[in-house]
């Protein structure tokens, strides 16, 4: 990624190495700006009008044609909307959950219930963080065993007081350091894997940047998976893959290709059932946009699962069934 840069609209953007030239356009119009600012320059509208239009013909060529790396790279943008900024704009009344009744609390799982749109829900999520405190607080949404066992906690709740569950999955997978293994890691990502395919209630999860590995896949067995446009879903990370079939971590752009694991890939291998679009240039560029975007689809999942009158854990079964038989 490249340096820190102020867009047209006067805030800071992070650009990805592939969106240099818009990087280099932004920083014109800002230049023309300071200078109209100051009294310096003449008019300069009609420029910086140019630019700007320029700007996103850039950001449109870039965004038609990006790679499946470039994707990745995408839904890893640390100022892309996360799980907290989710929770905030779509639901209300939310009151978080905390601790495993066993070891501790792991902030990189949130979760608790709310209101989605009237109606009482659970919600689970993965946190990132946005600056370098929340990330150490959220340990990078990469969540330990005792994430999970809450997880497990919340969905027993919402099982025994019949509430439907919203996940929003964006992790690079669960936390792989020692005192995880030591306090069953795997052991608690099946677990949690096996009560959310056991719901009998309606379940929608909503990949909103990275879903990785079982760390992802403990809270995204759903009736219905979504993604958005520019996240990924994959077994393992494009680095981990390289390095275990090349030995070389620096050919993760290959390994992205052949892996799949762009939203347009899954739709078509029919692993998840819909794509959430995102503005030109990504999510972050459009938040408060995509965030209710993702609302509207959240809600007209669960409409058309609450029409379908069915047996929610049956049809999360044959579904999940189905994927494993057809690839």
């Amino acid at each position: 990624m490249s340096g820190d840069d102020t867009g047209s609209a006067g805030r800071m953007y992070n650009y990805l190495d592939f969106e240099k030239p818009v990087a280099d356009l932004e920083g014109q119009i800002l230049e023309l700006k300071k200078l109209a600012e100051s009294g310096e320059a003449v008019d300069v509208a009609e420029e910086i009008s140019r630019l700007e239009k320029r700007v996103a013909d850039a950001l449109r060529d870039i965004y038609r044609q990006l790679t499946p790396w470039q994707k990745a790279q995408v839904a890893r943008h640390p100022d892309r909307p996360h799980c907290l900024d989710y929770v905030n704009a779509l639901f209300t009344d939310f009151t978080p959950l905390a601790g495993d009744r066993s070891f501790g609390e792991d902030n990189a799982i949130v979760g608790g219930f709310a209101r989605f749109r009237g109606e009482p829900v659970a919600i689970i999520g993965q946190e990132k963080g946005s600056d370098t405190k929340s990330r150490l607080k959220h340990n990078f949404g990469m969540a330990r065993p005792e994430g999970y066992r809450k997880a497990v906690r919340i969905m027993e709740l919402a099982e025994r007081f019949q509430l439907p569950m919203v996940t929003l999955v964006d992790t690079a997978g669960a936390y792989p350091g020692i005192g995880a293994e030591e306090r069953g890691q795997a052991e608690a990502i099946a677990r949690s894997t096996s009560q959310c395919l056991s719901m009998s209630v309606p379940t929608i999860s909503v990949v909103i940047g990275e879903g990785g590995s079982g760390g992802a896949i403990a809270i995204a067995t759903a009736n219905k998976v979504y993604m958005l446009e520019h996240s990924i879903y994959s077994v393992i990370s494009p680095e981990g893959a390289a390095s275990i079939l090349w030995h070389d971590p620096t050919r993760a752009r290959d390994a992205a290709t052949n892996m799949r694991i762009t939203a347009q890939d899954l739709l078509e291998l029919k692993v998840i059932e819909g794509i959430i679009a995102e503005p030109i240039g990504g999510a972050h560029r459009a938040p408060e946009k995509v965030i209710a975007d993702a609302g509207d689809q959240i809600a007209a999942g669960f409409a058309e699962l609450q029409a379908g009158n069915m047996d929610f854990r049956e049809h999360r079964r044959e579904k999940f069934l189905a994927i494993g038989r057809s690839l």
